[in-house]
């Protein structure tokens, strides 16, 4: 099923008991010690209360995500769902089990695609990916963050087909990445940037219908012109945030 439908309930969340209690444990979480000030100093820019509200994130949710790096968000999930919910960390997760596992809080994050293998052929810009399933099933969210840049065109299939299988009818998938200029040929100064256009159809070539897109994170002032992390735009590049449905069967 390939469609793209835009619900526009994000605005109305605002208004839910549930999520203004969420907003509140991710105030917490953003608070705690565990926290660099390096990471702290990126909430504003990145927005997470924002963010997880748009994607429809609750509490008691089991939720994927999907090559966590050093653990940003890891750090907010984490407290969030551990009295109601379920957080699994899945693929690229040494940091996050070096780092984080032995604190206190964490010992009900959950380590899963132990096996997955993310690798780069020979002479190749970008990451594969080989991995038979996640290990789990009927998933209310799968998340990745600024990732989708790093894979090849393999690994982004695979890795949204890695994202179906888990969900259940009906979970979402929510991804987030640096934006580049449409249909623009790659080059060193974009090999870190998505063209959104084409995320959304290879993610609807997985079978995920589009539910919504948000501009929180779009940067009037990104040009789309320099690397990520360029010291004109490291910090402040603009990024597109999308929202897919497993379609309910």
């Amino acid at each position: 099923m390939k469609k793209f439908i835009t619900l526009g309930l994000a605005c109305c969340f605002a208004f839910s008991p549930a999520l203004a209690n969420v907003e509140e444990k991710l105030k917490t979480a953003m608070s705690s010690d565990i926290r660099t000030q390096a990471e702290v100093e990126r909430d504003s820019n990145r927005k997470p209360i924002e963010t997880l509200s748009f994607f429809g994130f609750q509490d008691d949710m089991s939720v994927v995500e999907l090559i966590p790096g050093g653990g940003w968000y890891t750090k907010l999930l984490v407290p969030v769902l551990a009295e109601k919910g379920t957080y699994y960390g899945a693929m690229g997760t040494g940091r996050i089990e070096s780092g984080l596992a032995s604190l206190p809080g964490f010992e009900r994050m959950n380590i899963i695609a132990k096996d997955a293998r993310l690798f780069r052929e020979e002479g190749a810009q970008f990451t594969s990916v080989e991995l038979a399933s996640l290990g789990v099933s009927d998933i209310d969210m799968v998340l990745t963050f600024r990732n989708y840049h790093n894979l090849s065109e393999q690994g982004r299939m695979e890795m949204n087909r890695l994202a179906f299988d888990a969900l259940k009818p009906g979970g979402i998938y929510g991804v987030l990445d640096h934006t580049a200029r449409h249909m623009e040929p790659l080059d060193s100064s974009n090999r870190r940037r998505v063209d959104p256009v084409k995320a959304i159809k290879e993610i609807q070539a997985a079978d995920f219908v589009l539910v919504d897109y948000s501009s929180l994170h779009f940067k009037e002032d990104d040009e789309l012109e320099y690397e990520v992390g360029a010291r004109s735009v490291s910090g402040n590049t603009d990024r597109w945030t999308l929202k897919f449905m497993k379609p309910a069967q």
